[in-house]
């Protein structure tokens, strides 16, 4: 069997069903699918914050037909992915999951993100802490485009200059990058002629008529201006008097944005029978490609790294014209299974004033995506062309429809998609082996010092801090130390403290009162040692025990 890893599961991650339904949604609800149908394991792993979730994970696992044994471990017991060897996190924020395998062994288990949006600030951020966390070279960061690989990188290597310059450090190596795609079920999108009819007759759509589709949120600020589009397709309607229908599926952040949708279409393409689908509902989801003869996608937006909706549409067998814009560069192969237009940008320097705006706080991470995307177009005359060639030749359309569908079952299916993750797995689980560790942790140094040990931080506060030559006496302030403790003064600290401890304390000193605390140590069991001073003061803290020097 080939390498595993444990999955970071919260459902919100993995799922489509919601109202606020984003591309890493969906993303990770096919990754997630793709992992249980083609995944060459021996049991399924599910890192989550409780065991309530870690059954919904069992269930959906169950529910793709997957029948394999799965292990639940707590976020309270990261030592326990030493078992699967890894942790795919559905991000690229991998340093807090480093900093916490620091408080352990960091050869045990390696990290692996994934990149979808790069663009906020949040995952900027984490991006540019690498430097200080301890990602290790067996950690990994999945980048969906070469594009997108290439940004991180980018900004990156600008904090390193500036840690140098100010600190005079040297840049530590980035975790692995390789290039993998999202993938996609090609089954679940294979063409089917009666469905094409069913659906192209409840939207009116007419034999000989033309169906363009676009799949995705309806968001001119944050995915794709719809301009380019509208402007295109009316003139292409005017100059060949053919039936058009163009479809939108998707769905609007707020009534502004809608209005602004079936308004602009009005307007800029009247000639263009227009249409607005709900992509949240699944039944839309998945038919709606059989109704289409032509898939466009003109995102012109800092926030996508990929684009998942042109592999599934080049999965159901329809040709594309899309923007030459970051992950599309490397799905759409211009004149093989469809086109790819132009997109232009200003220089280098062009958006300091718009990086500052983001970051003071004036502009929301919505208004930095679409200012700048205000600054990026989209060639609209090559976008013309480009669906009229497509509109005027049949043949055209079904060849390259065809050889689009060829290439996502070649490349990027889930089972290769998933294959591809594994053999990083097993890359990853020899770079443990044979590379060195960045930043080992030495004795009495704090795994993480933005989140120190508060008993160490705070050491000066207390008038002192109990040591092994302290004694245990027994207090009789209370007298039921059961009911005190469920008491809700009190049973909210009970997650964090050892009750059996506290049991076996008060029953020894019951036995031996002003027993030292070197004494209670020797009687400990060794796994539990470590909270026995915590404990004490806690008793102490109820009135149930007292601590003295002598």
């Amino acid at each position: 069997m080939k390498a595993n890893a444990a999955i970071y599961y919260r459902p919100e991650g993995y799922e489509t069903k919601q109202p606020r339904l984003m591309g890493r949604n969906a993303a990770g609800e096919g990754f997630l699918n793709g992992l249980f149908h083609h995944a060459d394991v021996e049991k399924l792993y599910c890192y989550a914050e409780d065991q309530k979730i870690g059954q919904q994970f069992l269930n959906s696992a169950r529910a793709a037909g997957n029948s394999l044994p799965v292990e639940w471990i707590g976020w309270g017991e990261p030592w326990r992915l030493a078992a699967p060897g890894a942790l795919y996190v559905p991000d690229p924020g991998l340093h807090p999951h480093a900093w916490r395998r620091r408080r352990g062994d960091q050869r045990a288990y390696s990290l692996i993100g994934v990149t979808h949006t790069t663009a906020s600030a949040a995952i900027m951020d984490r991006i540019a802490d690498m430097h200080v966390a301890p990602i290790q070279d067996w950690d990994a960061i999945i980048c969906t485009s070469t594009q997108v690989k290439n940004s991180i990188v980018r900004l990156y290597e600008e904090q390193g200059e500036y840690l140098a310059a100010r600190l005079g450090s040297s840049t530590p190596p980035l975790p692995q990058m390789p290039v993998i795609p999202l993938g996609v079920d090609c089954a679940k999108l294979t063409p089917h002629e009666e469905v094409r009819r069913t659906e192209r007759s409840s939207l009116q759509i007419g034999e000989e008529d033309i169906a363009i589709l676009f799949m995705g949120r309806l968001s001119f600020h944050a995915k794709a201006h719809p301009l380019p589009m509208y402007l295109a397709l009316e003139k292409i309607a005017q100059e060949t008097g053919r039936n058009i229908h163009l479809l939108q599926a998707g769905w609007f952040a707020n009534d502004f944005i809608r209005d602004a949708f079936v308004e602009g279409a009005k307007q800029f393409c009247p000639s263009v029978r227009c249409r607005f689908l709900d992509g949240r509902k699944p039944e839309v989801r998945e038919n709606i490609w059989q109704a289409a003869d032509i898939f466009c996608s003109l995102s012109d937006n800092i926030q996508e790294t990929f684009g998942l909706t042109p592999i599934e549409a080049m999965a159901a067998g329809l040709p594309c014209v899309v923007s030459d814009w970051d992950g599309y560069k490397e799905t759409v192969r211009h004149g093989e299974d469809g086109y790819r237009v132009a997109t232009y940008m200003p220089p280098a320097g062009s958006g300091e004033d718009l990086a500052d705006r983001h970051d003071a706080g004036i502009d929301t991470y919505d208004m930095y995506c679409g200012f700048t995307s205000q600054m990026i177009a989209v060639d609209v005359e090559s976008t013309r062309l480009c669906l009229h060639r497509l509109i005027d030749d049949e043949p055209l359309r079904r060849q390259m429809g065809q050889e689009a569908r060829r290439r996502a079952l070649e490349v990027f299916d889930w089972r290769h998609v998933i294959a591809r993750y594994q053999e990083l797995w097993t890359e990853l689980a020899d770079r443990r082996v044979k590379s060195p560790e960045s930043a080992p942790k030495r004795e009495g140094t704090a795994n993480y010092p933005a989140r120190m040990d508060p008993f160490t931080l705070f050491a000066e506060y207390p008038s002192v801090t109990i040591s092994p030559d302290y004694r245990v006496y027994s207090l009789h302030v209370v007298k039921d130390a059961k009911a005190l403790i469920d008491h809700p003064l009190v049973r909210f600290a009970r997650p964090v403290m050892r009750l059996d401890l506290c049991d076996q304390i008060l029953q020894r000193i019951t036995k031996i009162d002003g027993m030292s605390i070197t004494e209670m140590e020797a009687g400990t069991p060794r796994d539990q040692r470590s909270a026995l001073a915590r404990n004490l003061c806690w008793l102490a803290k109820l009135g149930l025990i007292s601590i003295k020097t002598s």
